[in-house]
């Protein structure tokens, strides 16, 4: 028997939109006040992005934190009884400190660097998160409550899973009426899968609280005050009297904000638009509460909440995640959603569903475009019942999606993005087409990469003209780029229309990072560092530096299986340095390590468990350049210097991921980075 409602994945989708809608809304007017939204801009009615100045789609907390701090299940088998420690150990694989997803605010200002930190020295969660450890005013901020929407989603009509799920998830970070908060939050979330009725909504989420809690009390005042007072106006000045930041400590309390959230719902009447105007206006927390309603009301009303002002035209579906796992940053919503329905199956009990078999363009729901526009020629875009329309108005019309950090996004937005390409030369991408009308059309596979200017141009590739019938698969090869990022894929069509069903690719890479002549930001930027220092130096590309533990510079994505890693490396005074393989966060990989102490060892990391895999004696002084690799092939590790196969050993704990280099408290200058089929 199916658990799960019959429309589940397209109201996930719904949801994630619901999400990330609301977050871009509220992210220009984070932190204004009531008042100065009215003077400035009057009700938030609609995106204001652009009468600020600032981009749309941008990197945020509470997207991507939403959507990595869930990677816990996955990444611990889809178990319902995953626990806090489990959950911490996420945040400690994939934040990069003082660089990505969090707010990075210092120890007692902000709660999740303060958690973090605590992780970071061995307290685990609950702890970390807890008021013995850090107060109750740090722990009571809002923190909690942003990230928990995908512990909803994964628990479809079932609150009580959701609730625990959030309350375990918050409880690394937070305490008090924030985890109350959060489990509310995430039962009513749950809930609105199988139930409209706002009022039946408050009372599921009231259920899994106490009601003698700070939050339980307060939602009751909210819901006597809708009952006698029509306007939300006068109510929002009312919940700033009686439950403002001037009540609690902090600089974000969760109280006043959980507060114009429900307050919202309430006023809003269900209705999509008219709550995101009531609740952006209302001003404090803008994104955040704006993210956590809008998801509750896309969950609640489906695709149709968003049938108001056009609110998903301008996102397109775009979201960025910057973590340790670079492939993945570029993302967009229905490949979130498709990772989200993947857990809500596996805890449910069901077998995995693979749309258009798993393809990481297919267009599965109603108006998505996954990032996809005109980026060369007159042209238009548009979805066509489950598939993309590309039609060219005049000549050859270039369609594509970002596989990288877009050329107009600013270098520093608040938040980090760091990022390492979707998409490698030597990696072949597929699409399926076919012709719309009755004329001839030509098609093609499109990829831009960036040039050492930074510029972005597009590589020549053959084009196939298209017949009468039904669909033809085009597949091209990424040639060699010179080792620069490839910046979008897609498809280019001329003289007519086409509908593109399908585009993924295949393959492992094949690439040569040299110094460059020309100024490479891209380049630069297309690794993502968890280092102290990272300084050009000489003829080498760069020089990695870290001052304490271990750090590391990775580039790739976790769908990288066999190949091998190489660089020419020339250490200074370190600990030990080396080439690491399948690397899936910053605790977890394989790696190739040369120490001080003589000793070349092949080691496999697991979280906070490393096991010397295979070890013997290696002289390589300080100053002396040496090539090092290491060889992933099924379950075989091969280490290899200048081209010599050294070392051996056997384990199967992890199937892919991605490459870069290690440095552990000192210096090491690295070259010639090759990423290339095994035994190259």
């Amino acid at each position: 028997m199916n658990p799960l409602p019959d429309d589940y994945a397209e109201r996930v989708y719904a949801g994630v939109l619901g999400k990330i809608i609301g977050v871009y809304l509220g992210r220009p007017v984070e932190g204004w006040t009531h008042e100065r939204i009215q003077r400035e801009l009057g009700d938030v009615a609609y995106y204001v992005h652009d009468r600020l100045g600032v981009p749309l789609v941008v990197t945020d907390d509470d997207i991507a934190g939403t959507f990595t701090f869930l990677r816990a299940l996955p990444d611990h088998g889809d178990a319902a009884d995953l626990t806090p420690a489990q959950i911490g150990r996420t945040w400690l694989d994939y934040l990069i400190e003082n660089r990505t997803v969090l707010w990075w605010g210092g120890l007692g200002m902000s709660t999740e660097h303060t958690a973090y930190l605590r992780l970071k020295h061995g307290i685990a969660a609950p702890a970390s998160g807890s008021a013995a450890t850090n107060g109750t005013v740090v722990a009571e901020q809002i923190g909690a409550q942003i990230f928990i929407d995908g512990w909803a989603m994964v628990a479809a009509g079932r609150p009580e899973l959701a609730a625990g799920l959030a309350r375990r998830a918050a409880s690394v970070s937070h305490d008090g009426e924030a985890v109350h908060a959060a489990a509310l939050l995430a039962a009513m979330e749950a809930h609105a899968f199988v139930e409209s009725d706002i009022d039946a909504l408050l009372d599921r989420g009231l259920s899994v609280i106490p009601p003698d809690s700070a939050v339980a009390t307060m939602i009751g005042a909210i819901r006597a005050w809708h009952a006698a007072e029509p306007s939300w106006r006068a109510a929002r000045e009312r919940l700033d009297a009686e439950y403002g930041y001037h009540r609690y400590g902090g600089n974000c309390h969760v109280m006043p904000n959980h507060g114009l959230i429900v307050l919202s719902l309430l006023y809003g009447g269900g209705d999509f638009d008219r709550s995101m105007r009531i609740v952006n206006t209302s001003g404090w927390d803008t994104d955040c509460n704006s993210g956590n309603l809008g998801c509750l009301l896309g969950l609640r009303g489906g695709l149709a909440a968003f049938d108001g002002a056009d609110w998903r035209g301008p996102v397109a579906d775009r979201l960025y995640l910057p973590t340790a796992d670079g492939g993945r940053c570029i993302s967009d919503a229905v490949r979130e959603t498709a990772a989200i329905v993947a857990s809500g199956l596996a805890l449910a009990g069901l077998p995995p569903s693979r749309p258009k078999d798993g393809a990481r363009y297919g267009f599965a729901f109603p108006g998505s475009v996954q990032g996809f526009a005109v980026t060369a020629g007159d042209g238009r875009v548009g979805h066509v019942a489950g598939a993309l329309a590309v039609r060219a108005d005049g000549g050859e019309v270039v369609a594509t999606t970002d596989t990288f950090i877009p050329p107009e996004y600013p270098v520093d937005d608040g938040y980090g993005f760091v990022a390492s390409p979707a998409l490698y030369p030597g990696q072949t991408v597929w699409a399926d087409v076919r012709r719309l009308g009755d004329a001839p059309v030509a098609a093609r596979i499109a990829v831009r990469h960036y040039t050492v200017d930074d510029e972005v141009v597009t590589l020549p590739s053959p084009s196939t003209t298209l017949g009468p019938g039904g669909w033809t698969r085009l597949s091209w090869t990424v040639p060699d780029t010179g080792g620069l990022p490839v910046a979008a894929v897609g498809i280019a069509v001329t003289a007519g229309a086409v509908l593109l069903d399908r585009l993924d690719w295949t393959g492992e890479p094949a690439f040569t990072l040299r110094p460059l002549s020309g100024p490479g930001t891209m380049w630069r930027r297309a690794w993502v560092d968890a280092l102290d220092h990272v300084r050009p130096a000489g003829p080498a590309p760069f020089t990695l530096i870290q001052n304490e533990g271990t750090g590391l510079r990775l580039i790739g994505a976790q769908e990288w299986a066999d190949y091998r890693v190489t660089a020419t490396l020339t250490p200074g005074l370190t600990a030990s340095f080396g080439v690491v393989a399948r690397v899936r966060g910053l605790r977890r990989h394989y790696a190739v390590v040369v120490d001080r102490a003589g000793r070349l060892r092949l080691v496999r990391r697991l979280y906070d468990e490393a096991a010397v895999l295979a070890e013997r004696r290696l002289d390589w002084p300080m100053e002396r350049t040496h090539s090092l690799a290491l060889d992933v092939a099924g379950s075989t590790l091969t280490a290899l210097i200048d081209g010599v196969p050294v070392l051996t050993a056997d384990d199967d704990a992890l199937p892919s991921g991605a490459a870069g280099l290690l440095c552990e408290e000192g210096l090491v200058e690295a070259a010639d980075v090759v990423i290339g089929p095994v035994g190259s």
